[in-house]
């Protein structure tokens, strides 16, 4: 007789586990689904230049810091010198004082009253009373001359331990400013190597193709010069277009910004400082529509330097990854002033 038993019903404890192990499929089959798709060659190359001007910024700050540093340096160095002589000097008044005081004693220790009546001819006592007194005054003096020595001594003792706490916090900033730059550069190469070969190399054509372009394309208009001097930078510059940007780059085969614009005005045979933060400093400031080809131009809270070309174009070494070229005032971003070197 054939048997019908009713089939075993799974536990509830299976059951639990089994919608668990579903609902987790289905989740990570929905995350999957709603994940990021790859970016495409254009928002790399959006990303790669934003995180370029990231990267000019930070070297300009880099850079910065290691020129205060080079100057901190230079003055400690300067005041430990100056600390050195000064104590050489004390040691030598001291000596000096030590001598007088032996001529002293030499003279004779006693009371002078005691020294004339004991002394068998007046007149040689007195001479020697006055040579004494002589003595006395040129020790008060080496005295006086010691203490206010010191006192220089330990203010310039200050000012060095004060340069040597600046030069410390100036070696600890740069150590930061080194590490953001190539944190944004490291982050940069990661976006291009998303990317196939064949597309990086597309994409490198593609920017040199549009700087050739633009030096095809570029009308500077017949603005005239404020001085001879930013003309010869201006045309300095321009013989550079094509060559790349590279950090702490100052020519003549590459470039970061602030180098570009300090060459170019060496070989216009002016001497300007080294980064953005201190070319600022290197002429009177002038507002954009005071610009003149040959200008300094500033832009993005001065983190930025270009050369001003006419009709509203900069020549300029943008950031990491492109080359000195045209471009136009109103997408390089916020514009600071002008800088008209003297």
């Amino acid at each position: 007789m054939a048997s019908h038993r009713r089939p075993k019903q799974p536990s509830r404890a299976r059951v639990t586990v089994l919608t668990a192990t579903a609902a987790a499929a289905v989740a990570l089959t929905s995350q999957a689904a709603q994940a990021d798709p790859k970016p495409s060659k254009s928002e790399v190359k959006a990303k790669v230049d934003k995180l370029g001007h990231e990267a000019g910024e930070a070297n300009e700050q880099y850079y910065g810091a290691k020129e205060k540093q080079q100057k901190l340096e230079k003055e400690v160095s300067a005041l430990q010198d100056k600390v050195a002589r000064g104590q050489q000097e004390i040691n030598n008044l001291r000596s000096g004082l030590g001598s007088l005081a032996a001529a002293q004693y030499r003279s004779g220790g006693l009371d002078p009253s005691v020294q004339l009546f004991l002394s068998s001819n007046p007149d040689t006592y007195l001479d020697k009373a006055s040579a004494l007194d002589q003595l006395t005054a040129k020790q008060s003096e080496a005295l006086q001359k010691i203490q206010e020595k010191q006192r220089v001594l330990a203010q310039e003792r200050k000012e060095a331990q004060d340069k040597l706490n600046d030069l410390a916090e100036v070696r600890k900033t740069l150590g930061e400013k080194k590490k953001n730059l190539q944190s944004k550069l490291a982050e940069a190469r990661q976006l291009l190597n998303t990317l196939t070969a064949a597309e990086r190399e597309k994409m490198r054509e593609a920017d040199q193709r549009a700087s050739r372009d633009a030096v095809d394309r570029v009308e500077l208009g017949n603005e005239v010069p404020a001085s001879a001097r930013g003309s010869a930078a201006l045309s300095a510059a321009a013989t550079q277009i094509g060559k790349p940007y590279v950090s702490g780059g100052t020519g003549p085969s590459s470039y970061d910004c602030s180098g570009l614009t300090q060459w170019a005005y060496a070989q216009a045979g002016v001497q300007i400082s080294r980064v953005t933060y201190t070319q600022v400093n290197d002429g009177p400031r002038i507002g954009r529509s005071a610009l003149k080809p040959g200008d300094l131009v500033f832009f993005n809270n001065t983190s930025h330097v270009g050369l001003y070309a006419g009709n509203n174009t900069v020549l300029h070494a943008p950031y990491p990854g492109t080359s000195v070229r045209y471009e136009s005032m109103n997408t390089m971003g916020s514009f600071q002033f002008g800088v008209r070197v003297a």
